[in-house]
């Protein structure tokens, strides 16, 4: 009898970690949503304060674990707390997964494309999915979400995948955004949500050092801010990531994400362009309705790859676990 109870107790438990991993709260009533950098310790962790808010008479930090890159909402009376500024926290973290990841980004800012972290480290040969979901009048590719559960479920389940959401499209397609969210809740993919702005504009004549988020007048707080806000109240988990809008930036416009604590994340496999993925590449395709080519080519990837992630071969990566294993022990 002893030993039963023991066992359902164990299956309650492991059962309320799942369902937290998966389960994302509602934050409709989001007020004094800022920036806010510090130190948070609740036995046995060590957490990174990166927002303050509050919603419904609560008060909430976003927190993240700088070794695994994992990022969580809790309330602030749970944590013991010592408020610092950027550089202090960075300092305080500086020999992290994260704070290696984001000074790399740094390093990498000079080019007017494709800043940040390209590529990671997996143990076996296999990618980090990124797909990118911009303003778009076409609905969502269900086709890149139902192909990849079909091919990895016998080997890896749920699925990871990095999706790069804008407040629009998130504003424009609830219905799709629900579906996305009945997948995680199934278990059949886990998303890590990355930060893409909230309004992506984007000029057709305007060169590339006067367009996407460097467009004059453009207000970077609120493409930031104002999309984690729209996530939260949508019941999404902001994640570390940030995407460039067009894969667009310049050095000035890297630092100003990475004091937001971000973490700029590019590609070094988007297949649309023809670019190729290679070992622990971060590949990129559009899914929201406007790219069939990259999907299509991703489809193909898939094809020709099913033997080997029968064989768990090729599997796919979580970016955060990806990008934590490359600066892990640097």
């Amino acid at each position: 009898m002893k030993i039963t109870l023991k066992v359902l107790l164990l299956n309650f438990i492991l059962l309320a970690i799942s369902h937290s991993m998966f389960a994302q709260a509602n934050y409709r009533k989001i007020e004094n949503y800022k920036v806010f950098y510090g130190w948070a310790h609740h036995f046995p962790q060590d957490w990174m304060i990166l927002r303050q808010f509050e919603n419904e008479g609560k008060a909430y930090y976003m927190l993240l674990n700088p070794q695994t890159l994992a990022t969580k909402i809790d309330e602030r009376s749970f944590y013991e707390v010592k408020p610092m500024s950027i550089t202090e926290a960075r300092n305080y973290f500086r020999n992290t997964p994260y704070q290696k990841a984001i000074t790399r980004a740094e390093k990498q800012s000079l080019s007017i494309q494709d800043a940040g972290i390209e590529s990671g480290v997996p143990k076996e040969t296999g990618i980090s999915l990124t797909a990118d979901l911009c303003p778009s009048h076409r609905p969502l590719d269900k086709r890149i979400f139902t192909d990849i559960f079909n091919e990895f479920k016998k080997v890896e389940q749920p699925v990871p995948v990095a999706l790069s959401v804008t407040g629009i499209w998130m504003r424009q397609h609830p219905q799709d955004l629900e579906w996305l969210k009945q997948m995680q809740a199934k278990h059949e993919i886990y998303i890590t949500w990355i930060n893409h702005s909230f309004n992506h504009r984007v000029s057709l004549k305007a060169p590339l050092k006067e367009n996407f988020l460097l467009e004059p007048g453009t207000d970077i707080s609120y493409e930031v801010l104002e999309t984690e806000k729209a996530m939260l109240k949508n019941g999404l988990l902001p994640s570390v990531f940030f995407r460039f809008p067009g894969l667009v930036s310049d050095q000035q416009l890297v630092y100003k994400i990475t004091d937001f604590g971000l973490i700029p994340v590019g590609t070094d496999a988007w297949l649309a362009k023809g670019q190729q993925p290679q070992a622990g590449s971060i590949v990129l395709i559009h899914g929201n309705g406007n790219e069939p080519t990259g999907v299509n080519d991703f489809i193909k990837l898939l094809q020709s790859k099913t033997q080997s992630i029968a064989k768990k071969q090729w599997l796919l990566y979580d970016l955060r676990e990806s990008v934590d294993e490359e600066f892990q022990g640097q």
